[in-house]
Formats: C-alpha cells, structure tokens, sequence
C-alpha cells in the first residue's frame, strides 16, 4: 500500500459520484500531504452503495485505512500528553531544583512512561506564598518555613490544614542552620551573634516581612540573646533592635542580600543561610571571604506541600505528590547534600558530614513555640520587628 493507491481512491469515489450512483451517500475522502484527514464516520454511509459497488469501495477504504494506521497518525492521537509541574520556591534553591529536576523527571517517565517537565520560580519565600495566594497556579510549593505553606491553607484553601502530616518530618525533606559571612581578613573580629551588635558593625540580611531566610536570621539572634540571659524577653527584644540598627538596607530575599554582599561590595558581614554562605565562598568569591561558624545557632527546616486544588485542575495530582515524595530518596538526598542542604538520611549526612560545620542548634520550639504563634508575636503587623523599626528610626 502506498500514497497513490490511497490517493486514487478518491478519484473511483469522485467517478461514481458523476454518474450518479449513491450520489447523495458517497463521501469524498482527500488527504492532505503527508497527514491524512479520514472522516471516518462516513464510512457507513458507504454501505448504501449500490451492491455491485460496495465491496470494491469496502476494499479501497480497507486499504486506505491500512496506509493510515502505517504512517502513524491514528496512535499518535492516542499518546499522552507530557505533564508540566511549576515548583514555586524561595531565593536559595535554584541550584538545588535545577539538578533535582531531570532527576525527577528520569525517574518518573521510567515508572509511568509519561514524560515530565518542572517549572521553576524563585523569590522571597513570603512573596511567593502570597503570588501563591494571588493566583499563581503552583502544583507544588517548597518554602522556607512552614507558615508560609500555611497561610496558603488558610487564605486560599488550596490545600488541607494538616498538609505537613502527609510526609515524612512534618514535610521537611532536607534542613539548614544560620551562618555568617565576613570579608577576607574579618576586619571587624566577627565571631558570634553578639558582635553583630556592637556599632559600627554592618549586617546584610533581608526584609522578614518577605523573606523566610530573614524570619530565620532574626530567630536565630533573637534566640541566641534569649537563652543567653535565660529568658528575658526585654533583653532579647533589645538585642533584635540593635541589630537592625546595623542593617543599611533590607532585600527582598535571600539571593538580593548575597548579592548586596558579594557583588555589590556592601556590609562587613552576610547572615544568611548554612547552603547560600557556602555556595558564595565556594564559587561565587573565592579568596574574598571568610565563613564564619557561631558556637550556636537555629536549626532552620525548609518545607514542602503539593498544592491539591491546582495539580487537580491541572491533572497533576499523581506526579506533583510523587515529586516531593521522591525528595526523601537515596538518590534525591544526595543530590540535597551536594547543594549544600542537610539531608534526612542519615547515610547521606554520614557520608557528607565533613561537608557541613559542626555547631550547637538550637529550634524554634526552644525559643518561640510554634510558626503561628511567632508569626503573630514577631511578624505580623504591629508585632516586636515593626515596634523595633520605629524604635530606630
């Protein structure tokens, strides 16, 4: 069977039409260059055909078809549709989701056949919470802190209040600490919390009014005061005000601040994530800088929720579950690991363990309670870091 042949069977069904038989019945079957149109729904009305022209037009058709099946265009009707994920996160973990990716996507297409591709978008964590909220269609979220995932649960409704009871340490695949980061030589003798408040002294962090990298900074100088004078909240809030005394400008996010510190030349001292400061010595400014670890510091835990009602509108409720389950493998730990994060498995962190400094850490349970009850105190409008704002201006 070939084109001709197929294409012949239009001109026996166009000279029966001209001498009229089964004129009112018989359709006119084309086909357009290489991809063939069939109204296959006509093929009964050929059946009304006269008898001694039925089975010669069966025949065409038959062969017509054949042709059609061999070119490939009836299965390709049938193949699935590739799936699209957008994985909306926080400043830091570009890199970390750049290499994830086509790891997910290896592994997914081997177990479903279905071929995957995510969708990247970084920005400040409580930023994205609310593009989140907004409109911004995420099938999964992977924040900074678990509040920002539940104000998406309570604002928008996209996803349950017990999101963080679906997987494994309360939906904390991989966690982090605060750190610091000083220019070759560490001028200014920068050695623990307490000297990021003496004067002359200046600190780049970014804004916690949209950043989590920022909530964690504050709660990691906030808690180093508070245990430090056994729980003196008054000593502890005048700290925190000293502290952002020092601060010459507030970014958006963490990415902004590194930035602001490495490129732009601005500040003596980075507080920023354990995985941003040594992704920054380590190849954005060798030979410039010097990382230093405080004695203590706060166990930072990153999390993740698929968002239901969109990966449902969207028919990606299988792949975006599985995308964060698939987190919490061998595999993906390791490539967590190797992007400067500290992994859940303790094979991996063994295996990776002189990659990390060694430090006391301390959590937010330790220092605050729970994510709601901080964000009130500290966070929210009119709480402890808007009074100390006004207090320095």
């Amino acid at each position: 069977m070939n084109l001709k042949t197929a294409i012949q069977t239009t001109d026996h069904l166009e000279d029966a039409e001209k001498t009229g038989v089964g004129k009112a019945s018989l359709p006119t079957i084309k086909v357009y260059g290489l991809r063939p149109v069939v109204p296959f729904i006509s093929v009964c009305s050929v059946c009304s055909v006269v008898p001694t022209a039925r089975s010669r037009m069966n025949r065409l058709l038959h062969a017509l078809i054949v042709f059609l099946l061999a070119l490939g265009s009836l299965p390709a009707l049938a193949a699935p549709k590739p799936l699209t994920l957008l994985n909306v996160s926080y400043d830091p973990t570009r890199e970390l989701y750049q290499a994830y990716n086509p790891l997910f996507s290896k592994y997914w297409e081997g177990k479903t056949g279905e071929k995957v591709t995510v969708k990247q978008s970084n920005g400040g964590s409580s930023k994205q919470s609310r593009s989140v909220i907004d409109g911004l269609e995420a099938d999964v979220v992977t924040l900074a802190l678990a509040y920002d995932i539940d104000a998406i649960a309570e604002k928008s409704r996209l996803l349950p209040p017990d999101w963080q009871s679906r997987l494994p340490n309360s939906s904390s695949p991989y966690t982090s600490t605060i750190i610091f980061l000083v220019r070759k030589g560490n001028p200014k003798g920068i050695k623990d919390w307490d000297d990021l408040v003496k004067p002359g002294v200046a600190v780049i962090t970014p804004n916690p009014k949209t950043s989590g990298s920022a909530r964690w900074n504050y709660l990691g100088a906030w808690g180093f005061e508070l245990r430090r004078t056994k729980g003196d909240e008054a000593k502890a809030k005048d700290f925190i005000r000293r502290f952002y005394k020092n601060v010459p400008v507030l970014d958006t996010g963490a990415r902004g601040s590194t930035t602001t510190f490495i490129e732009r030349g601005i500040g003596d001292v980075l507080i920023n994530w354990e995985n941003e400061i040594l992704l920054g010595a380590a190849e954005l400014g060798k030979g410039k800088f010097e990382i230093v670890i405080p004695p203590s510091s706060i166990l930072t835990e990153p999390t993740v929720a698929w968002v239901d009602k969109v990966a449902k509108r969207h028919g990606t409720e299988a792949a975006a579950q599985a995308y964060l389950e698939h987190l919490y493998s061998e595999e993906a730990q390791e490539v967590i690991a190797q992007n400067w994060y500290r992994p859940r498995s303790e094979a991996v962190a063994k295996k990776y363990a002189d990659r990390f400094p060694k430090l006391e850490l301390f959590t937010l349970a330790e220092i605050g309670g729970d994510w709601q009850k901080t964000q009130k105190a500290h966070f929210s409008d009119g709480g402890v870091f808007d009074q100390i704002q006004e207090q320095n201006r």
